[in-house]
C-alpha cells in the first residue's frame, strides 16, 4: 500500500483488493479556494467526510469515481469501508455539524480517517465502532478541529499503529491553523519518520509503541 498527502485532510490510497487489483481511493479533497495546489490524480473511490470546501471536492477527481459521503457499510471494488458519524465541533454540532469518521479494511491493514474531529474525546460507542486501527489519520491543527492535547487524547482511545497528522498550518494554506510542531512536541516524537510517499504493509507496521508518520506534501 502506498499512500500519498496533498495537503489538509486529502490523502490518496493506492491499494491491492481482495482480487490483487490495485485499487485508488481518495479522503476529502480540497478546492483552490484554500491556497494549496490540486493534483491531477484518477481514482476508483471517493470518500467524503462533509460537504465543506476544504474536504468535498469531488469534481477534482478524474476517473468517475464511486462516491461516499454517508454513515453505513460498504463494501466497493473488494475495499471494506465503514463511515462513522461523528461531530465538527464539542458541542454536538450546535457549532459546525458534523462529519464521517471513515475506517477501511484493506491488503489486511485497518485505516482510520477522524476528518475535521471535533470532540475532545470519542464516545465509547464511536471507539467500539472503530476497532482496531494500524493507520490512523488525524487532525492535529486545532481551531477547527481537535487541538493538540485532544488529539493526544484520542490517538491514546484508539492507540493506533502508525499516526499521520494532518490538517495542520501549512505554506500558502489560507486557513489559520496550529503547527506540526505542537502536536509532535505533545506526543514526545520531535523527530519523526518523514516520507514523501509511505508504503506500508502488516509486515512493517511496528509491534509495540505508535510510531508518527509526518507526509510531506506532494
Amino acid at each position: 500500500m502506498e499512500i500519498t498527502f496533498y495537503g489538509q485532510s486529502f490523502f490518496e490510497v493506492q491499494a491491492k483488493n481482495s482480487e490483487n487489483q490495485t485499487i485508488g481511493l481518495v479522503f476529502d479533497p480540497f478546492s483552490v479556494e484554500i491556497g494549496l495546489s490540486l493534483p491531477k490524480i484518477s481514482s476508483q473511490i471517493v470518500l467524503l467526510s462533509h460537504d465543506h470546501p476544504d474536504h468535498n471536492n469531488a469534481k477534482a477527481i478524474l476517473g468517475d469515481p464511486f462516491i461516499i459521503k454517508n454513515a453505513g457499510e460498504y463494501e466497493v471494488k473488494g475495499i471494506l469501508i465503514k463511515g462513522i458519524p461523528a461531530f465538527h465541533d464539542n458541542s454536538f454540532g450546535k457549532e459546525r455539524g458534523s462529519v464521517i469518521i471513515f475506517k477501511i479494511e484493506v491488503e489486511g491493514m485497518k485505516l482510520c480517517h477522524l476528518s475535521d474531529l471535533g470532540q475532545a474525546e470519542l464516545t465509547d460507542e464511536q471507539v467500539e465502532e472503530i476497532g482496531e486501527v494500524d493507520v490512523l489519520f488525524c487532525p492535529v491543527g486545532g481551531v477547527y478541529t481537535i487541538d493538540v492535547k485532544q488529539a493526544s487524547h484520542i490517538v491514546s482511545q484508539i492507540e493506533p499503529r502508525l499516526v499521520i497528522p494532518m490538517h495542520y498550518k501549512l505554506p500558502k494554506l489560507n486557513i489559520e491553523l496550529d503547527e506540526l510542531g505542537k502536536f509532535l512536541k505533545q506526543m514526545g516524537q520531535e523527530e519523526p519518520q518523514k516520507e514523501k510517499k509511505f508504503k506500508v504493509s502488516p509486515k512493517t507496521l511496528p509491534l509495540e509503541e505508535t510510531n508518527i508518520i509526518v507526509l510531506e506534501v506532494s
